[in-house]
């Protein structure tokens, strides 16, 4: 005799655990709410231009279309632009998920971050008075923001304070101020009366 009851039972038992493991895999990769490349592989179209303009080069002087010369232009300019772009792409990349925020090969998690603060009213290299966090230290690897990005100014645990930089700044603290205020809720507001300090001008 068969049982039905067992044998549904072993037959169902497969299908529901192999789709259940399938949700947290689909999870796993974090979808960006902010996304900077930090360069362009579109450079790389440098290459073939080169050598066609040294292919029109060698036809307006009458003397024969050689291909030795436009070779090496071609290997040696997107080889020198592909090195750079790819460290560019390394060392000044950003992304932000709903957990952290990565800064080149730098990554820190959004609960680190307990304020976002508004954005500066004067550059460092105006000569005029600039806040507190526009003297702190810049997330990454690299010395300082790099050139092209703007700071935007972070208070950590701890006490810490920190610059996160990108091209496209502005973006960046729209998105990342909701995770925080989220995560650290409004009454931080009046946890931070006593360090408004920080935001207060220095002299140059």
């Amino acid at each position: 005799m068969k049982g039905p009851p067992v044998g549904d039972n072993h037959g169902m038992g497969p299908h529901m655990s192999g789709g259940s493991p399938a949700s947290p895999a689909g999870d796993s990769t974090p979808k960006p709410l902010f996304y900077e490349p930090g360069a362009s592989w579109y450079w790389l179209l440098a290459g073939p231009a080169a050598a066609v303009a040294m292919i029109l080069i060698e036809m307006s002087s009458h003397t024969g279309i050689g291909l030795v010369v436009p070779v090496i232009f071609l290997v040696m300019v997107s080889l020198f632009l592909g090195i750079q772009v790819k460290a560019a792409r390394i060392h000044t990349s950003v992304e932000l998920t709903e957990d952290a925020l990565r800064q080149g090969t730098e990554t820190i998690l959004v609960r680190e971050i307990v304020k976002v603060y508004p954005e500066a009213e004067n550059s460092v290299d105006s000569g005029l008075p600039v806040a507190r966090w526009q003297t702190a230290r810049t997330l990454g690897e690299l010395n300082g923001i790099p050139r092209g990005r703007v700071g935007v100014g972070l208070k950590l645990t701890g006490g810490r304070t920190a610059q996160a930089w990108a091209r496209r700044h502005r973006h960046l603290r729209d998105a990342l101020t909701p995770l925080v205020q989220e995560r650290v809720g409004p009454g931080s507001d009046i946890a931070d009366a006593d360090e408004r300090d920080d935001d207060d001008g220095l002299p140059q």
